[in-house]
């Protein structure tokens, strides 16, 4: 049997990693400014991290959630407290196509509509609802497609006004950033506007921090920068610092009925013992505030080369858009620097580094970015 081959992939293997640096099979040292998509939140291999798992796996790894599962209180707790929602309620599932599936499941069920609001550059997840609330037809297949999601214009208050005018909306999904789209910043005011219209319609407010949360904009959730609390926020990829776990948390105003919503593995031993490590993490560590303050050195100095057209982000979520002429740059960084970034189109270079990044670190991209442009 072969590998059903659908990622393109670059000709290296990783065999160890250690914060935010990671060796391949030959020995050489890459420096990891991508953390696998922004999965890699308090850094690769850190020791607290692996200590949670390895004990938690010494006295048991998986049993269903038919019985008490104490981790999973501890982390509601937790969580609660780190991100400023001890009211709110958790629901534990393993992926963040999951997470936003269950979110808009859940946001029919409360008000019993079934108008989505997504917005162009959108990426939501690959499972059914979750891939057609994404704007890419190129990954929808005829079985997802449906009437609705009404794709809008990001940033168009108008549009929005219109939608909830013309049809009874159930949810308004939005990234606080969007990764896949482009690095692209909701403002405060489009994020006020979305609450608004959700109080006046009834409608639920989805917040999509699978890749923007969790820290890595400076505050727990990127759409705190606007001061609006959302109805329900999905959360994955940095939750489990590459154990599969994500989760949402829902509002007091929606009431649970067994049935409802359903898992198997989420919320299992090991995914609750590596979600509570990172979060441990992070607050010792005080890691959401190192975040901001190398993500801001980052994008000041990006900002003063020349030949970047623009630098879009906030915290260590940061969009680098270079000329068309100049897409190959990502690959240079690669192969002669030695340095993982992301794509979201060929010419903007994504930065997702953990939370724990240094200045150093920083400084080493900055000197090969700037080499590379040279060359």
């Amino acid at each position: 049997m072969k590998l059903f081959d659908v990622y393109p992939v670059n000709d290296i293997t990783i065999t160890k990693a250690q914060g935010s640096y990671v060796w391949d099979d030959q020995g050489q040292q890459y420096l990891d400014l991508y953390g696998g998509h922004a999965v890699i939140s308090i850094g690769h291999t850190h020791p607290h991290y692996l200590q949670r798992l390895t004990d938690q796996l010494g006295k048991v790894g998986f049993y269903s959630n038919s019985i008490h599962i104490p981790l999973q209180q501890q982390l509601a707790e937790k969580l609660g407290k780190l991100s400023g929602r001890e009211d709110y309620q958790l629901f534990l599932v393993n992926s963040g196509a999951e997470a936003n599936e269950n979110a808009l499941k859940l946001a029919s069920f409360y008000n019993g509509r079934k108008k989505v609001i997504a917005f162009r550059k959108s990426f939501h997840g690959r499972t059914s609802l979750a891939v057609a609330a994404t704007d890419n037809p190129k990954i929808v297949a005829p079985v997802n497609e449906t009437d609705n999601v009404i794709f809008l214009p990001w940033e168009d208050q108008q549009a929005l006004e219109a939608a909830f005018q013309q049809h009874e909306i159930s949810s308004v999904i939005i990234e606080g950033i969007q990764g896949v789209g482009g690095i692209n910043v909701a403002s405060a005011p489009f994020l006020q506007k979305i609450r608004s219209l959700c109080d006046a319609h009834n409608a639920v407010f989805i917040a999509d921090s699978v890749q923007c949360g969790y820290g890595r904009s400076g505050k727990f959730f990127s759409h705190d920068h606007a001061g609006v609390q959302a109805d329900i926020y999905t959360m994955a990829k940095g939750m489990g610092n590459g154990f599969p776990v994500g989760g949402i948390i829902i509002a007091p105003k929606f009431k649970p009925v067994y049935g409802m919503l359903g898992t198997t593995f989420g919320g299992n031993h090991l995914a609750c013992a590596a979600a509570l490590a990172v979060l441990e993490v992070i607050e010792k560590e005080n890691l959401i505030a190192n975040a901001e303050k190398v993500g801001n050195y980052l994008m000041e100095e990006l900002r003063k080369i020349p030949q970047v057209k623009e630098v879009r982000g906030v915290g260590l979520m940061i969009g680098i858009e270079l000329p068309e002429a100049l897409a190959h740059i990502r690959k240079e960084l690669l192969f002669t620097h030695k340095i993982f970034t992301g794509e979201a189109k060929p010419n903007v270079i994504r930065l997702l580094p953990s939370l724990v990044l240094q200045k150093d670190q920083a400084d080493h991209f900055l000197t090969a970015f700037k080499q590379a442009l040279a060359n």
